[in-house]
């Protein structure tokens, strides 16, 4: 496995942003029925979600998250000196929206910015590039950005994942720290399994046509372009429940780690009964594991630091709590973070 050490490098603020709009999961009957619905809510454990409107994208939500964070600790942004986007929706194929969000955010053009295209285990690749640039001698604080419009991205007719996903956009500042921070990074990767989340057309393999656009009817009843993305949840499912828990085990012995000494697991929200798996193969206590699923859905590379943000808040300044954070999904990839948040800062949660 990829493992990365830390020391010195730390998580020291934390923003997330939802849309104002609530969508009830149980109002949703236009494409299935009521018993179909509630089935789902209960296997998933998702009864709401946040959905942006029309006119607003990753980037604006990212925004409001990053200016909510930077404002409430009085950030110097001329000490900004990298930022990174993480998305699966970015605003446009090219430029990368790192760029439009370093200019809107008045950082300075000596900001390096690029963008990362990687979903659900995306908080935890975005950490790692994060602590890795924060490590360097010349640098003072990375601003990462998760930022996330799945609503636009998958069919309203799609049984698999029309009641999954929801919006959000996050900012977590990591920078270098007084205290020794140990700190352990694993990354993961699959790509053999790559069908199992995917949007075939509009890319440069098959780039979008009228073909691409066209609504198909599949075996399940569901009615998706070649545009919306698809799911193998059953897959998806096996790979989960096979390659994380081995990945969390092993990271955690990387770091020389009990479950004792972890305050809190913090899990990609993507369904709550992968999750209780999960937890009960460790043997978790149910008040170490937080979820957030059921109010905002899955978020994909923002889930984590909205978990945080949503469930704890203000409650850990001050504190210094020890994390287990786990990322996997789509790629398919996979990830574990084992880190101390310590003194973090953290924002209440927004609505845009």
């Amino acid at each position: 496995m990829a493992y990365l050490h830390f020391k010195n490098v730390g998580i020291t603020g934390i923003a997330a942003v939802v849309p104002k709009k609530i969508i009830k999961n149980s109002e949703y009957t236009h494409f299935m029925s009521a018993e179909e619905v509630a089935s789902i809510i209960k296997m998933t454990g998702i009864a709401e979600r946040r959905f942006a409107d029309d006119q607003t994208c990753s980037s604006d939500l990212c925004l409001a998250a990053a200016e909510r964070l930077l404002n409430d600790n009085k950030i110097d942004r001329t000490e900004i000196d990298i930022l990174i986007f993480v998305s699966q929706t970015p605003d446009y194929r090219t430029p990368p929206t790192s760029m439009l969000l370093q200019d809107k955010l008045n950082l300075a053009k000596s900001t390096g910015a690029f963008d990362i295209n990687l979903g659900c285990s995306g908080y935890v690749y975005g950490l790692a590039t994060a602590f890795l640039m924060a490590s360097q001698p010349g640098i003072r604080k990375v601003l990462l950005l998760n930022g996330e419009t799945k609503s636009k991205a998958y069919s309203t007719k799609d049984k698999s994942t029309s009641l999954l996903f929801g919006d959000a956009g996050a900012a977590t500042l990591v920078e270098k720290i007084d205290n020794e921070n140990p700190t352990v990074i694993s990354m993961n990767s699959d790509g053999s399994g790559y069908e199992h989340i995917l949007m075939p057309g509009g890319g440069y393999r098959k780039p979008s046509s009228v073909e691409t656009l066209l609504e198909r009817q599949y075996e399940d009843g569901s009615i998706r372009t070649e545009e919306h993305g698809s799911m193998n949840g059953p897959a998806v499912f096996n790979f989960t429940i096979t390659s994380v828990p081995a990945d969390i085990k092993a990271t955690l012995a990387e770091a020389s780690t009990n479950w004792d000494e972890i305050d809190y697991f913090i899990p990609h929200q993507a369904n709550k009964f992968i999750t209780d798996h999960i937890a009960k193969k460790f043997k978790i206590s149910p008040g170490k594991v937080l979820y957030s699923l059921d109010k905002y859905g899955n978020t994909s590379s923002v889930s984590i630091p909205l978990t945080l943000v949503s469930r704890l808040g203000q409650s850990i300044k001050n504190k210094e709590i020890k994390v287990a954070l786990s990322g996997f999904g789509v790629g398919l990839s996979w990830g574990t973070v084992i880190t101390s948040l310590s003194h973090c800062s953290v924002s209440a949660l927004g609505e845009l």
